[in-house]
C-alpha cells in the first residue's frame, strides 16, 4: 500500500504592501518550521522589499533575499490553513479567501514609522527590534496551529 504525505499546512502572513513585517515573518517561518508549514506572505498590494527589512533579517541570520514581494491576489486560489495579519491595516481588509481559513491578528509595529526621524544606528536598531519580536511569536507557531 502506497502512503500519500500529508500536505504541510498552509500559512500566510499578511501585511499592507508585503515590503517588511510579513517578509521578516515568512523567512523566520521558513527558517524554525520550514519543514512543517508551507510558508508564504503577501501584501494588500505590492510595495517591494524593504531594504532595511532585509538588513536587519541578515544581521539576525537569515537571509530573505530570494522572497518576493507580492500582492495577496498574486497568491491566486491556493488554500491557506491559518492567515497571520501582521498590522492594522491588513486585519480590516483580508477579503474572503479560498478555503476560509483561520485567522489570527499579531500586530507588529511598522519598522519605517518607528524609524523615522532617527539616526541611521537608531532606525536600523528599529529593524531589529521588530525582527526579533516577530522571531519570538513565530518561534511558537506550531502551539498556536
Amino acid at each position: 500500500m502506497l502512503l500519500v504525505p500529508k500536505p504541510k499546512p498552509r500559512v500566510l502572513f499578511l501585511c499592507t504592501g508585503n515590503a517588511c513585517r510579513s517578509q521578516m515573518a515568512e523567512g523566520w517561518a521558513r527558517l524554525l518550521h520550514g519543514d512543517t508549514y508551507d510558508v508564504h506572505s503577501a501584501g494588500i498590494v505590492a510595495h517591494g522589499q524593504n531594504p532595511h527589512a532585509v538588513e536587519a533579517m541578515r544581521r539576525l541570520g537569515v537571509d530573505i533575499r530570494g522572497q518576493q514581494s507580492k500582492s495577496l491576489d498574486a497568491l491566486g486560489d491556493i488554500e491557506f490553513d491559518l492567515v497571520v495579519t501582521v498590522c492594522d491595516n491588513a486585519a480590516k481588509n483580508v477579503p474572503p479567501l479560498a478555503g476560509a481559513p483561520r485567522v489570527v491578528h499579531q500586530p507588529f509595529p511598522d519598522p519605517p514609522a518607528l524609524a523615522e526621524g532617527r539616526d541611521e544606528a537608531g532606525a536600523e536598531a528599529c529593524y531589529v527590534d521588530v525582527a526579533s519580536s516577530i522571531r519570538a511569536w513565530v518561534s511558537e507557531l506550531p502551539a498556536r496551529l
